[in-house]
């Protein structure tokens, strides 16, 4: 049986339990016994009638931020009234036995979060940061996570707006128009979620369509003269059909300052357009259809120089421009050409929903598309090293979900369901030398051959020993690596839950995920740099086994010698035999190396020295005879937790998750084939010139949670507190080592932690938040790291404590006039950004670990606003993010073409601005 009241705005029949009304009913009932009955049939009630999908459920619709009358606070950010759907169920936050932070529409409005990266300094377990482009967004939970830079990697952390599954970083980045929520799930989810989520899930749930015409529209303004535009209008069309229609835009000067093109960097420059339409043809029906569209159009983003090299030097000697070691926070940056990020992103989705006695039937379809366009200085400098670096992507998605669920009083409730997900990417990267690269060659030579060599000299030597002419061929501006990428990925899922009430405050819930994946790849590139396509091993064998003969018969006079061949000519083939064996003893000894060995016959071949300057190298295509080009991977994963209301205000519960996440492919100039094929390649004459091996794709990544908690309400304070033990076997690590990525699965990764979410409410209009999060991690196992053997090591970038503190406060007056104050402090402890460095030859010593430990990381950023809300429904706030202009690095790494020299990216700096926001 199905209850739907009249409120007034709409007929009974075609009306669904708002959260108001369920917050009523609650109240009718004394005691815990009561609460817990009157919220089984709510969940009931809401999987019925849901029409707001959150992260594949059909959540409950009617749940708005306050529009538009009194500007009062938004009971969906009120302690245990936070109403939730992370276990697909209608919930408060309180009784929602697992770890989830839940971010309301009041604090995003409030708190000025414009963007998915923001979120950090509200929920301290996740970090979100924006590197190398504005198609390249990387979340990470409890410390881990990945996707980043590489279109082949899937996230560890699943991104879901409106139950549709986000598989791109670049599909992720939003403005939110008009969010209800957004939930983070910490820990894996795949018993709820087709698609399993390895360590966490981000569930962004929009409102639905009203019935009751209204909307709101917003205008802000703030430095670097940031305009943001913003609203939704929603209404009925018909009696059983609404509609809403939400758009934007999002622009900003950049706040880096390009002294090399004399632009400006780290801007905004974005718009999007979103509709949906809500339809209830009678009590048991309802569709949801959704369809939006996004445009980006930014330079981005800056890169600073941190540590520079001798190569460094060598740029500045040929006029080029870097920043100073006292200009890293000086927001200037140096290129040569403005960065390019043209991205596209849209989709369609449609919900239906239909109630069949105690059962809810729900099927989401959705189809999304990418299109990014992104180019980029490479070399980071005013010079014309790196001429181009571009990339042109395309992503298509589709997505099926269908599900059951009941919606039953008795003690026990289910749901099970069934996924599929489709998804091909083309990609193909150009990259090339400019028109300083013959000049900074030239220096690097000499550099690598203590001035002995110059480029000139180095092309008139190889010529003559291999009789081709390369006199003016090597770096010419243009030569390329012209790169093209494809990957197709075909999943399914079943997936169920069931929980069984025993009592009135034990619950047992298990859940369970089978899932099966399979990716087919195909990689190719061809290089037209003539350098790097030279055998420098080969050629330089052939000048040690000229000198072996030079030495043996006292002359270099290439006459002399071939008329001793023609006088002596067994003793000459012997001669020649044993030269050959010198080189082949020789030929892959560096000069460093010999001179290191005791033996006197040991002689270095000068040309390795060079090996470093081979930056676009042949590429070996798969698939291939040996490689196939696929991966196949299917795995179970399960969920057992035990839930109990220890009194009527207290909840703990204890529970045991495994996750998962299929293999990720190297869609990059680093994808290589394993060492363990060479033989099979050799042997059929695949190998290319310089053939190196690493790997072409990592292997799955599995993780397991042990956790405990404990949720308390006690009207004025709430607590939630979790302990956990998250230990992650095969994690994908992806590093970039100057040139490219290396991606390779550490055997085995760990992290201890504690999580801490409490809010008091000492008087009215008052509330304090803090939210702490402790964390131990440590690699045990992590070998064939990027940069050597990093077993029982910390991983680099997760700080120990992670803490946001937060105050409001609401001051009513007697004209229904609101003045509301907010303020935040996010603080992350000190930490060291990356492991260490891979690194290039930098005078034959390579760049340690300890190369790093200086580059450290630690967060102190204020957050602020004053908003005065009038009951006409018009608000005016003043706003500052950063106000003390914190600023540190995000990330750092080994600059391209440049040996020993170090790169990164900074933080942004303090922004503030003033926007109003009109409600009807």
């Amino acid at each position: 049986m199905t209850f739907r009241p009249d409120d007034g705005h709409r007929p009974a029949k075609a009306r669904r339990v708002n959260r108001g009304t369920v917050l009523q009913m609650k109240s009718l009932y004394a005691g815990r016994a009561g609460q817990a009955a009157l919220l089984a049939g709510a969940c009931g009630l809401a999987l019925a009638f849901s029409a707001t999908a959150h992260a594949q459920d059909a959540a409950v619709a009617a749940e708005e931020e306050a529009q538009p009358a009194p500007p009062a606070p938004d009971q969906a950010a009120e302690g245990n009234e936070i109403i939730v759907t992370a276990t697909k169920r209608e919930q408060t936050l309180q009784d929602v036995p697992i770890a989830v932070s839940v971010t309301s529409a009041k604090t995003l409005e409030q708190a000025q979060i414009r963007d998915l990266k923001d979120l950090t300094s509200v929920v301290p377990s996740l970090r979100v940061t924006q590197l190398q482009s504005s198609a390249n967004t990387n979340f990470i939970i409890r410390g881990f996570g990945n996707g980043a830079n590489n279109a082949g990697i899937e996230p560890s952390v699943g991104v879901f707006i409106d139950g549709v599954y986000r598989s791109r970083s670049a599909a992720q980045i939003g403005d939110f128009p008009d969010v209800q929520r957004i939930e983070v799930l910490r820990g894996p989810q795949s018993t709820l979620f087709g698609k399993n989520a390895s360590v966490g899930v981000i569930s962004i749930v929009t409102a639905a369509p009203k019935f009751d015409f209204g909307g709101n529209v917003e205008a802000s303004y703030g430095n670097y003269d940031a305009v943001v535009l913003k609203g939704v209008v929603t209404g009925p069309v018909t009696d059983g059909l609404a509609v809403s229609l939400a758009g934007g835009v999002n622009k900003r000067d950049g706040y880096n300052k390009d002294l090399g093109t004399g632009n400006e960097t780290n801007e905004r420059n974005r718009w999007f357009v979103r509709g949906q339409a809500l339809w209830e043809p009678n009590a048991q029906a309802r569709v949801r259809l959704i369809g939006d569209y996004s445009k980006i159009d930014e330079n981005c983003c800056g890169v600073v120089n941190l540590r520079p090299s001798s190569a460094t030097q060598a740029i500045r000697a040929l006029g080029g421009r870097v920043n100073g070691p006292d200009e890293i926070y000086a927001n200037r940056v140096y290129s040569n050409i403005d960065s390019v990020n043209d991205i596209e992103n849209w989709g369609a989705s449609g919900q239906v929903d239909y109630d069949f006695g105690p059962l809810t039937f729900t099927s989401i379809t959705a189809y999304r598309r990418l299109d990014a366009f992104t180019n980029q200085d490479s070399d980071f400098t005013s010079a014309d090293l790196i001429g181009f670096n571009a990339q042109d992507q395309g992503i298509k998605t589709f997505t099926q979900e269908l599900r059951a669920a009941t919606n039953m009083d008795g003690p026990l409730n289910f749901l099970v369901g069934g996924y599929y997900f489709n998804e091909s990417i083309r990609q193909s990267n150009q990259l090339g030398w400019g028109e300083d690269a013959r000049g900074y060659a030239d220096v690097l030579i000499r550099g690598l051959t203590q001035n002995t060599q110059s480029l000139s000299s180095i092309e008139a030597t190889i010529s003559g020993l291999t009789g081709t002419n390369y006199t003016g061929r090597f770096f010419v501006a243009g030569q390329k690596l012209d790169e093209r990428y494809r990957l197709k990925n075909e999943a399914f899922s079943v997936f169920g839950q069931a929980d069984f009430k025993i009592g009135d405050r034990l619950t047992v819930t298990g859940g369970i995920n089978y899932t099966k994946d399979k990716k087919d790849f195909a990689a190719s590139a061809t290089s037209s740099d003539v350098f790097a396509n030279l055998d420098l091993v080969q050629i330089g064998g052939t000048a040690l086994s000229r000198g072996f003969i030079s030495t043996a018969l006292g002359t270099t006079d290439p006459l002399a010698i071939a008329a001793f061949a023609q006088a002596n000519p067994t003793v000459f083939a012997n001669l020649q035999a044993q030269a050959s064996g010198f080189a082949a003893l020789n030929a892959n000894l560096s000069t460093q190396q010999a001179a290191a060995d005791s033996n006197p016959l040991t002689v270095g071949n000068p040309l390795l020295a060079l090996q470093d300057l081979q930056y676009l190298p042949p590429f070996l295509a798969v698939p291939n005879a040996v490689e196939p080009g696929r991966t196949r991977d299917d795995k179970f994963t399960y969920i057992v937790r035990v839930a109990y209301d220890l009194t009527d205000d207290i909840n703990v519960y204890a529970s045991y998750a495994t996750g998962f996440k299929a293999s990720s492919i190297n869609l990059s100039r680093d994808s290589r084939p394993l060492l363990s094929d060479r033989d099979a390649l050799i042997a059929r004459g695949l190998t290319v010139v310089n053939q190196t091996y690493g790997s072409r794709f990592a292997g799955p990544e599995s993780s397991t949670v042990y956790e405990i908690g404990l949720k308390a309400d006690w009207g004025l304070v709430t607590a939630n507190l979790a302990a956990f033990d998250q230990r992650i076997n095969g994690f994908q690590s992806n590093t970039f080592t100057g040139s490219g990525f290396v991606l390779a699965n550490a055997g085995k990764q760990s992290v201890r932690g504690i999580e801490f979410e409490g809010t008091v409410k000492p008087a009215k209009g008052w509330q304090f938040n803090v939210a702490m999060t402790y964390l131990d991690p440590k690699y045990d196992s992590f070998v064939l790291s990027a940069v050597g053997d990093l077993s029982k090591t910390r991983p680099a970038g997760i700080p120990a404590i992670s803490s946001t503190f937060a105050a409001s406060y609401d001051h009513e007056f007697d004209s229904g006039h609101h003045l509301i104050l907010r303020g935040d402090f996010h603080y992350e402890s000190p930490v060291q950004i990356a492991e260490g460095l891979p690194g290039f030859l930098d005078g034959g010593t390579r760049v340690a670990i300890e190369a790093a430990r200086p580059f450290r990381r630690e967060v102190n950023e204020a957050n602020a606003s004053i908003t005065w809300a009038m009951p006409s429904g018009f608000e005016l706030t003043l706003w500052g993010r950063n106000l003390t202009d914190n600023r540190y690095l995000l990330q750092i790494f080994d600059t391209p073409a440049q040996p020993g020299s170090i790169s990164g990216y900074t933080s942004q700096p303090r922004t503030y601005g003033v926007a109003a926001r009109y409600r009807f």
